[in-house]
């Protein structure tokens, strides 16, 4: 309709420098010349009047064109899926995007720990807020949160993994808090506060019964206590071939979002000496006997196969859809994680720990299931980004981190890719 009037318009305008106006015009000036000031009168008054509904029809019109503009504008999350049905979502770069950004305020949501809001940690320069992930051959639909609590109505929404995450999970949760009325519906189930060692956070979105839900396995297998006889180092093991205790909690979900990773290092392992973390000194064990050489890289893979055989001998996929979100790469300046400088906008070249043995393991793995579960390839994604990181912005200030990202940030695109694979499959 809008085209329409402006094509009218704009007929309007040539007609009034057309030949045959302009000589018609001429025809008639001894008429004009000749008529008497009643007529003259009558021509006025009806000309008026014709001006005056004129511009009634054009108010009238701009009204109601006006109320388009706010009806195309309500929520939905529709998508043809023509457009991202065969794409992929990982090939793409970032921009700074005219879409709202970012989401929500780091600082007013309660579900973001202070550790990760860098803004509300005295960060000021915020252009990294502002950009989205584009995919080159096809357009991620924006995220409406009123529109996606609505799919979600009923739902329940799982992640598994490590501190990553967890911080996806405070993403999603604050995301989605930005659609709600009444934040006073939106609760912790148990009323726990966010820690870094908690195993179970839930959140409860009381006006449309959603549960989005936090499990901390940072391994995915079980950890247990060290054999009877074994060595003095061997504080605990992993059980390669037993899933974690917690495990048979997450299987009654409508979506489920793994990670694992982060945690296969051999300071997060083996170094005894470290007593900050109560779990080093942790060696691998499969069934009655332990591994004490097996290489970190050959470890995560048997641990991963053991969650693929769960995952196809439990989840119903008529029900629930399966994610693994790849690893994350971290940008220190050294090998020691001691030097961390955030840049100001994204790196033009990827850079990080783009390329490693675990990553190349969840590829295989996850590639080798029968079962319909979907990668999420965002190790690359993350490589360009050496400005989301927390760096001297957490809690507190003495820490550094070029590991985590900041809330808002980077998460919010892993969870707007998600969704956009939910609507291509329909779901």
């Amino acid at each position: 309709m809008v085209s329409a009037f402006k094509r009218s318009l704009s007929v309007g305008r040539r007609s009034l420098t057309s030949p045959r106006f302009s000589s018609a015009v001429s025809h008639h000036r001894k008429w004009w010349s000749s008529a008497s000031p009643s007529d003259l009168a009558l021509i006025f008054a009806l000309a008026s009047a014709f001006f005056l509904s004129g511009l009634y029809i054009f108010h009238t019109y701009s009204a109601s064109a006006a109320i388009d503009v706010v009806e195309v504008g309500e929520p939905s999350i529709d998508a043809d899926p023509v457009e991202i049905g065969s794409c992929d979502l990982f090939d793409g770069s970032w921009t700074s995007s005219n879409r709202r950004r970012p989401i929500y305020n780091g600082s007013e949501c309660p579900f973001v720990e202070r550790g990760f809001d860098c803004v509300g940690n005295g960060r000021r320069d915020t252009d990294y807020l502002s950009y989205t992930w584009k995919p080159r051959r096809c357009e991620v639909p924006p995220f409406e949160a009123r529109a996606v609590l609505q799919r979600l109505r009923g739902k329940r929404v799982t992640f598994v993994g490590d501190s990553m995450g967890r911080t996806q999970w405070e993403s999603l949760v604050c995301m989605l808090m930005a659609g709600v009325g009444d934040k006073s519906t939106v609760r912790e189930i148990y009323g726990n506060s966010i820690t870094k060692t908690i195993r179970f956070l839930g959140v409860k979105f009381g006006s449309v019964d959603l549960r989005v839900d936090f499990y901390r396995s940072v391994f995915l297998v079980r950890q247990g206590r060290s054999p009877r006889h074994g060595p003095r180092r061997v504080k605990s093991t992993l059980r390669l071939d037993q899933m974690d205790e917690i495990s048979g909690n997450w299987a009654d979900s409508d979506v489920i979002v793994f990670n694992s990773g982060h945690w296969w290092t051999p300071g997060k392992l083996f170094d005894a000496s470290e007593i900050s973390f109560s779990d080093r000194g942790c060696y691998f064990q499969v069934g009655g006997a332990l591994k004490l050489g097996m290489p970190i890289p050959a470890a995560f893979r048997e641990a991963l196969d053991t969650w693929a055989s769960w995952v196809e001998r439990t989840i119903n996929f008529n029900r629930t859809r399966v994610f693994f979100r790849s690893f994350e790469p971290s940008h220190w300046s050294d090998v020691d994680q001691k030097g961390c400088e955030v840049t100001r906008h994204p790196m033009p070249e990827p850079k990080g720990n783009i390329h490693t043995e675990l990553s190349d393991v969840i590829s295989e793995v996850v590639g080798k299931m029968r079962a319909p579960v979907t990668l999420l390839n965002v190790t690359l994604m993350g490589a360009f980004r050496g400005d989301a990181h927390i760096g001297t912005w957490s809690y507190p200030p003495s820490v550094l981190d070029c590991s985590h990202w900041c809330l808002p940030g980077v998460p919010d695109s892993w969870n707007e890719l998600i969704f956009s694979y939910l609507l291509m499959n329909g779901s």
